[in-house]
């Protein structure tokens, strides 16, 4: 990372991180990397990096409570939801028109950092609503993806609590959700719109998540996932985003995002209101 780890001992944990599960965390904040390590001593009667080190190397199993603290999934359906209106309304209507002039019947999204998946399948809960109202039939590609292996293995069972679905419009959880005990069920017809993998989005051998082959994305999604990484690592994210997005392609930012220096005259925002960008020549 630019500002690199002073303290050994916390090299020492992240390397047996990478080294058991091939995560590799050196792209994120220093100081967001201290805060949430630190959050795992009480639970495991820790003192300090070293302690846990060790701790961690005498019970493996712990790697998962580590993974969770440091990548916080937190999400929920329409998350930010004037983004979603701004994208059913505007956006999404915008790109399906123009390709469906060019005889173009496919859209390629790509959701990165997707967690549990609510975002990736609100996006596909709003293209199906969208497609059944004007009739249109397009060959639809979601690829969601996310470091976490554990968090997708929930995601694909697509089962949720209720504050998961606090911001969703009764009509649309009437239609897409099924109440199972005190729990909201996708319904089959949403899951199916979407592929998950895992996707180390600092890998440098791929502009890419390899299960969507080419990229050639209409939409990418990167909400909340720059803020974690350092300098460097942002602008090595956003050069994969960019080379990712079809030209005119569109990308979905989180609220306190923007695409970094280097790339600034490369994407335009669209409104004042979203942090939302077209992407330029």
């Amino acid at each position: 990372m630019a500002d690199a780890i002073i303290d050994s001992d916390l090299k020492c944990i992240l390397d047996f991180l990478h080294e058991s599960r091939n995560l590799d965390f050196s792209g994120y904040r220093e100081s967001m990397i201290e805060r949430r390590v630190k959050n795992r001593f009480p639970s495991v009667k820790c003192n300090d990096y070293k302690d846990y080190c060790h701790y961690l190397k005498a019970h493996p199993s712990e790697l998962d409570n580590l993974i969770d603290s440091l990548t916080i999934n937190v999400s929920h359906f329409f998350r930010n939801p004037l983004t979603f209106e701004y994208l059913a309304d505007i956006v999404l209507p915008e790109i399906i028109y123009n390709k469906n002039r060019h005889s173009d019947a496919s859209l390629r999204i790509w959701s990165a950092g997707c967690a549990k998946g609510e975002e990736p399948y609100s996006i596909a809960i709003l293209i199906n609503e969208f497609l059944k109202k004007e009739k249109i039939k397009f060959d639809i590609r979601i690829f969601a993806t996310d470091i976490d292996e554990n968090v997708m293995e929930k995601a694909k069972k697509a089962i949720y609590p209720a504050e998961s679905v606090e911001n969703v419009k009764y009509s649309i959880l009437k239609k897409y959700f099924t109440l199972q005990n005190d729990s909201f069920s996708l319904v089959l017809e949403i899951k199916d719109m979407v592929s998950f993998s895992r996707y180390n989005i600092l890998d440098k051998k791929s502009q890419a998540p390899p299960v969507s082959i080419f990229g050639g994305f209409d939409m990418v999604f990167c909400r909340n996932v720059l803020i974690y990484f350092n300098a460097d690592h942002q602008e090595l994210i956003f050069e994969k985003l960019y080379q990712s997005l079809n030209t005119d392609g569109c990308l979905v930012l989180g609220e306190a995002e923007i695409p970094v220096e280097k790339y600034k005259r490369d994407f335009r925002k669209e409104n004042k209101c979203c942090h939302i960008y077209q992407k330029i020549g």
